[in-house]
């Protein structure tokens, strides 16, 4: 029997990159049930995804964040009684028409509830967006992270993550409290604790917007920090990195955080710049400072 699928994906004023993402989605070899969509723009895109009969358009006037959305569209998704549920960002794009079919072919021959496919910068197909660490240092390589052929219980969520949907009622949705940056990592961690078996095909690929000017080398190349691009970003970004430190009781990245944030901003005399990671992850890391987005003072 062939298993059945349904996408979850979240748009915000991407109307463009929305049309070429559900074009791709229904140009797949495999099939897909149904695309639950949620749209917390400022301008909705229901006619772009009215063009397409097996999408389930939810309206949401409230800014939920990529956390929120996603929780949204997934119990959604969850609700249409798929087996499998693929994950999609807005301005994502499965790389060709077999990319979901590979997803379904090596989750089964893998045995796993997760499979994540490479993510890919666009114009850079041999650039990853977002990198790997391989021997203790990260690479944007693809090259270099294809060699490997599968790393078990390591991927980018949430873009192009095809998972079973009973994997949600053992470890929960995403957590709309952290909006936007880190959800994903907090989802990772929360699959390992509960043993699911999942991992990253590299005979698969979606391109996503990279982020190679975020990561900053501080000692070597194996020692690096993320510096997101606007204010309202690295305040999201340090706060959640704050928070999954204390929810998850990682040491080492405390240490690592730390010391990295330190050594950058006092290198580059950015005292200003470290009083906002300070703030931040601060109050993350004392569980504060959650709510609305109009509440937060970023």
């Amino acid at each position: 029997m062939t298993p059945s699928v349904a996408v979850a994906a979240v748009t915000f004023d991407r109307p463009r990159e929305l049309a070429v993402l559900l074009d791709a989605i229904n140009s797949q070899t495999a099939p897909v049930r149904s695309i639950c969509l949620v749209d917390s723009g400022t301008v909705p895109s229901k006619d772009v995804a009215g063009r397409h009969a097996n999408v389930d358009y939810v309206r949401s006037e409230a800014n939920l964040g990529g956390a929120g959305g996603f929780s949204l569209a997934i119990l959604k998704a969850v609700a249409s009684g798929a087996d499998w549920i693929w994950m999609m960002d807005d301005d994502a794009e499965p790389a060709d028409p077999e990319c979901l079919a590979t997803l379904l072919r090596e989750a089964q021959a893998r045995d796993l509830d997760a499979v994540v496919p490479l993510v890919v910068a666009p114009g850079h197909p041999d650039r990853l967006s977002f990198f790997f660490r391989l021997n203790g240092k990260v690479t944007h390589e693809r090259a270099e992270v294809e060699k490997v052929g599968f790393l078990p219980g390591d991927g980018h969520f949430f873009n192009g993550a095809l998972i079973r949907s009973d994997v949600f009622f053992k470890v929960g949705l995403p957590d709309m409290r952290l909006f936007i940056r880190g959800d994903e990592v907090d989802f990772t961690l929360r699959l390992r604790k509960a043993g699911i078996r999942f991992g990253t095909v590299t005979t698969a690929a979606i391109t996503h917007p990279h982020a190679f000017s975020e990561t900053k080398h501080v000692f070597g190349a194996r020692w690096h920090v993320i510096v997101p691009d606007s204010a309202f970003k690295r305040y999201f970004y340090y706060r959640n990195r704050g928070y999954m430190i204390r929810r998850h009781f990682r040491v080492k990245s405390f240490i690592a955080d730390v010391g990295g944030y330190l050594g950058y901003f006092l290198r580059r005399g950015d005292v200003r710049g470290l009083a906002d990671w300070f703030r931040a992850f601060s109050t993350g890391l004392r569980g504060k400072g959650f709510g609305p987005l109009e509440d937060q003072k970023f």
